[in-house]
């Protein structure tokens, strides 16, 4: 889903509130999310799932897999994501 999309999804579900004030709402859900994450921190949605950051070691003896060239992988932040026990049952009926 795009994130037009979710902004008509929601303007059918409260049609009182206005399209610029719906792509507000969401743009500030979203940059809220961003900075959490970049300072590290837990997001929980109940119902729907938790976003971290988690740290990925370096890898010295990695392999291009096309030329088989060993290549260094530096330490990085990935961001994952683990569904709620809700919808896991949702998407596994």
């Amino acid at each position: 889903m795009s994130k037009s999309e979710i902004i008509k999804e929601l303007k059918k579900r409260s049609p009182k509130l206005s399209q610029s004030d719906l792509e507000t709402v969401l743009d500030i859900f979203s940059k809220t999310v961003e900075n959490a994450l970049k300072d590290k921190r837990r997001v929980e949605l109940r119902g729907f799932g938790s976003l971290f950051v988690k740290k990925l070691k370096e890898k010295y003896s990695a392999r291009n897999p096309k030329t088989g060239e060993i290549i260094y992988v530096p330490e990085k932040n990935k961001v994952r994501f683990k569904p709620s026990k809700k919808l896991l049952n949702l998407i596994n009926k």
